[in-house]
């Protein structure tokens, strides 16, 4: 009965011209592309001016090539990056077809750039349609092709041939059970407990919505005021738990916290009408009370990630609105406050596509972890697809263990009702950055948020870009740290001391309006940010006692850590 009742709902939603939209084109290209064909019907001189173009030089590259055949070293047409680690193969500068492919796409790309640049498109139609192009561009790459890679054809001629077949039969596989996307990782290389998610705890707080790990002691004494850990609940906490030596929560222990992180449950349609207010009440709320009864603390240190930071600081103004000030500090990383400006992710988070979405999960009561998965892959789609279409199925081989790309294959669903809450208040509206947010019975105020706060964005992310994490932090009330660190939105936070590591913050905790400004005068340290926010984390954790019990008798032992959320799929 249930199955043939949910046949019939999907049939009745094919049918409504609305649930058809919201299956076939969830995102709403379909319109953005409509626009665009409008205009260049109305204005079709940058069509002819680009094919003029590219003919023009293709036929360049094409003479090019040939002198190249015949032992020329001259430049082709197109402009190419300096570096390109994909064009690493000599054939692509040495072999006159390769060089003729190269150029020809490389033309391409300047040509298709430059006429959708020219459309007359609204703001959210110009996303999108960029968005498209970019897409196309690294689609069209000879680089991902069998026909077009001469490492492919060498790999083959070495192997003989099995290199084609192990190509092929991963092909097959990822079809029949990867939705037909390559496969990032290979099944079983890590798990929460075996090698991530493995700094030894303990549950001590298990709810419909979160449990609560508290860490074991490292250290023979602890500072007085506890870290409670606030991760997303996009994908499964132990990003800030990572293999040791790369594990944010390894890291605090060993430098004297009393650490605590939430995990949250990866929900099912039970958990369906979940809303931010209960993430409030039931996630970082409850995780506090736990936290102060079982240390005694008058006070807990707050550290979170992405939108585990978002909620943080919600939480803190939501405390401050009822006169509780029991947050000590914030720490936020890569978290977005001000929503004005959001990246790549302003394709996916326009209203036609909030609609769909919100009506697309009307049915199973939550956002499937694959729609997530697959969204975020392209926002990065070189390293997150292509790099593996070519690893995988050109080239034969299994994926690289690699613990952050098995951590983000480790995805999870989002409640509906919280989801499209989340993007109509914050993507849409941005009510949080202009004070109109209520949650859980109160509006909530940035400039409320007094207390001292350490923010870290990344120079190279592409979820949360750095300058509009900066903006949301010139609106915090209190004394912030404002830092920049190297690399994206999670190699940016997994950021242990090493020879790569760099980070930038300026003289002064003011924070200018232009954080363009700011950035020329910041200046540039050569290590990581962990190093710069362990002595100003310690600065605001108290005198140092003899570690607290490990739960109490309000909140008894559960299970060791990593729990049992984290295992759900």
């Amino acid at each position: 009965m249930e199955a043939a009742a949910e046949a019939t709902a999907t049939l009745r939603d094919l049918l409504d011209p609305k649930g058809l939209a919201a299956a076939v084109d969830p995102v709403g290209f379909g319109g953005a592309l409509a626009e665009a064909g409008k205009a260049l019907v109305r204005r079709p001189l940058p069509v002819a001016r680009g094919v003029l173009g590219l003919a023009t030089g293709s036929g360049r590259a094409a003479v090019t090539a040939l002198r190249r055949g015949l032992g020329s070293h001259d430049a082709g047409p197109a402009a190419l990056p300096d570096k390109d680690r994909r064009y690493a193969d000599p054939s692509w500068e040495g072999n006159a077809y390769y060089f003729l492919l190269r150029q020809q796409h490389a033309l391409f790309a300047e040509q298709l750039r430059r006429v959708a640049g020219e459309l007359d498109l609204s703001p959210t139609a110009r996303r999108k349609v960029d968005f498209l192009v970019a897409q196309a561009i690294e689609a069209a790459s000879p680089v991902n092709w069998p026909w077009s890679n001469p490492t492919m054809i060498k790999k083959a001629l070495e192997t003989g041939g099995q290199s084609l077949v192990r190509g092929a039969r991963n092909a097959l596989r990822d079809v029949a059970t990867n939705r037909g996307m390559p496969r990032q990782t290979t099944p079983g290389q890590f798990a929460p407990g075996r090698g991530v998610a493995a700094t030894p705890g303990t549950v001590v707080l298990r709810n419909r919505l979160i449990e609560l790990i508290q860490y074991a002691p490292q250290t023979e004494q602890v500072h007085e005021i506890p870290l409670l850990l606030s991760p997303p609940w996009i994908n499964k906490y132990y990003i800030m738990d990572l293999a040791p030596g790369k594990s944010l929560v390894e890291w605090a222990v060993q430098h004297g916290h009393t650490v605590f992180m939430i995990s949250y449950r990866n929900p099912d349609e039970s958990l369906r009408d979940v809303t931010m207010s209960d993430y409030l009440r039931e996630g970082l709320i409850a995780a506090l009370d736990t936290v102060q009864q079982i240390t005694g603390a008058a006070k807990v240190n707050v550290a979170a990630l992405c939108l585990g930071g978002t909620l943080a600081t919600a939480t803190a103004a939501w405390l401050g609105a009822r006169g509780d000030d029991r947050v000590n500090s914030l720490t936020l990383m890569n978290t977005l406050l001000d929503f004005a400006e959001p990246g790549q992710l302003g394709v996916f988070t326009d209203d036609t596509t909030v609609n769909r979405l919100e009506r697309s999960m009307r049915r199973s009561g939550y956002l499937p972890a694959a729609s997530m998965k697959i969204t975020f892959d392209m926002l990065r789609v070189n390293d997150l697809l292509w790099n593996y279409v070519i690893n995988d199925w050109l080239l034969g081989e299994d994926p690289a263990a690699f613990d952050i790309l098995s951590w983000n294959a480790d995805s999870t669903r989002m409640p509906a009702a919280m989801q499209t809450e989340y993007l109509r208040t914050c993507y849409l509206e941005n009510q949080f950055a202009e004070g109109k947010l209520e949650l859980a019975g109160e509006r909530l105020d940035l400039a409320s948020v007094k207390q001292d706060a350490y923010v870290v964005s990344a120079e190279a992310d592409h979820i949360a870009p750095w300058a509009s994490v900066y903006a949301g932090a010139a609106k915090l009330g209190g004394t912030v740290r404002f830092v920049l660190s190297n690399a994206g939105h999670i190699a940016g936070v997994v950021n242990p001391p090493s020879a790569k590591s760099r980070h930038w913050f300026g003289e002064s905790d003011h924070l200018p309006a232009d954080p363009q400004g700011w950035r020329d005068d910041a200046g540039e340290h050569k290590a990581s940010w962990w190093e710069d926010w362990t002595p100003w984390i310690a600065e605001r954790a108290g005198e140092l006692r003899t570690p607290p019990t490990i739960g109490s008798e309000v909140y008894p032992p559960l299970q060791a850590a990593p729990g049992s959320y984290v295992l759900g799929s």
